[in-house]
């Protein structure tokens, strides 16, 4: 059953509890992939759920526009000294509603309407909010994108530069949503610096990673700094932005009132929780096993002839073209999804698919990590993954699934008893 219990809500909306609890079963079921999830500790479930979801606090600490702020002042002064702490930064705002609207205050604090941005491409890796066309920030701004080499799925540093030289934009950005490979912060600096740019790295999915010495850190590097705080960080559904002491003031000021009223209290403090758990020694040993655990499955669908893009992986994410499977992303995630593996279909560099139905996987191994899942598993998984991929009736899915709920049997959840 759901931990914390439900019994409140199963008293007063029996339906909604019903589902929750379906939810939280499903969860623990299922092995789950998709690298943007995450299970979050109990202590912030509770914290989630708290009564300072009851609370409205426009403003900053000690600078609000309600009063009653004594206790939620306290709780957001923490989560931003964890932040600083975690990360090593001069300023930290944990107050945006999530990645997309963090993002697009940076540019409010920065950026004119019709201003040059560049960023990664969305069918390369990159994210809508980083200019790309169907996005606001490709609607409002002149955005200009690199992408990745065709022969290596890795960022070429000698295009980026010429592409900046070319296009001298305001804003660079560098991070994304399915790069499997380490970020050269120190190289994407260079070249901003080059041409007078300011540098965004968007660690929304590394930033577990970053915060348990596992992937290199931008700090010093870019001068500000975006990220979710689910993910690798292993939080609840929120955003932080993180700069130097120079863009401190422009981007509180895009935050509130630039694009928000109120925040969200019990966010906060369940960011506040996040944050104190991975400052402990034991989350540096929780994001070496997520990128130890994403090697050994990436190596093992290799094994299993599954072709990666740029052949493997640095951090928590695979990206895989079933090309050579037979088989589209989209019909292969749903396969999985019946078999009790959860991940999504995604596009591949140089698709020639359409986005909706596309030639990918895409794979995360934060969630199977937290679970305690080891290397000596992936193989298993990869096998798995290679059986219900290819499964030619729903018994040989089936059979997966019972395998994969055996197995998930033995491996704890938090949220669920």
């Amino acid at each position: 059953m759901h931990e914390p219990a439900l019994s409140h809500l199963a008293a007063s909306d029996p339906a909604i509890a019903e589902l929750v609890e379906g939810e939280a079963r499903r969860q623990f079921e299922k092995i789950r992939l998709i690298a943007s999830e995450n299970y979050v500790s109990t202590a912030v479930l509770e914290a989630t759920g708290s009564v300072l979801t009851n609370k409205y606090s426009e403003g900053y600490a000690g600078k609000r526009y309600y009063e009653g702020q004594q206790y939620i002042d306290q709780v957001e002064k923490l989560a931003i000294q964890r932040a600083k702490d975690v990360f090593g930064v001069e300023h930290a705002n944990v107050q945006p509603y999530s990645g997309s609207p963090a993002n697009l205050a940076v540019y409010m604090a920065l950026a004119n309407p019709g201003d040059t941005v560049m960023g990664m491409a969305l069918p390369a890796g990159g994210h809508l909010t980083h200019g790309w066309s169907v996005s606001a920030t490709g609607k409002w701004f002149r955005a200009v994108q690199y992408g990745v080499r065709k022969d290596t799925g890795r960022v070429d540093m000698d295009e980026v530069r010429e592409l900046a030289l070319a296009e001298r934009p305001k804003l660079i950005f560098c991070g994304g949503t399915a790069i499997p490979r380490t970020i050269d912060f120190p190289a994407f600096a260079e070249i901003a610096r080059e041409v007078d740019a300011v540098l965004v790295a968007d660690i929304a999915h590394i930033a577990g990673l970053v915060a348990g010495g596992a992937h290199p850190s931008p700090v010093g590097h870019a001068q500000i700094i975006s990220t979710t705080t689910h993910k690798t960080l292993r939080g609840p559904r929120g955003a932080m932005l993180m700069s130097d002491a120079a863009h401190a003031k422009a981007l509180d000021k895009a935050v509130f009132p630039g694009l928000q009223g109120g925040p969200h209290n019990h966010t906060t403090a369940a960011i506040a929780v996040a944050l104190a758990e991975a400052a402990r020694p034991d989350f540096r040993d929780y994001a070496a096993g997520i990128v130890a655990n994403a090697k050994a499955l990436a190596d093992a669908l290799t094994e299993r002839g599954f072709d990666l893009v740029s052949g493997g992986t640095d951090n928590h994410l695979i990206l895989v073209d079933l090309t050579s499977k037979g088989v589209a992303g989209k019909p292969a995630a749903q396969a999985l999804d019946r078999a009790g593996i959860e991940l999504n279909y995604n596009s591949v560099p140089f698709d020639p698919r359409k986005p909706f139905d596309p030639s990918g996987i895409r794979l995360g191994t934060a969630a199977i990590t937290t679970r305690g899942l080891g290397v000596e598993q992936m193989p298993q998984l990869a096998a798995w993954i290679d059986r219900a991929v290819g499964a030619s009736d729903e018994a040989e899915i089936d059979a997966v699934a019972a395998e994969v709920r055996e197995l998930l049997a033995g491996y704890p959840m938090p949220g669920w008893i």
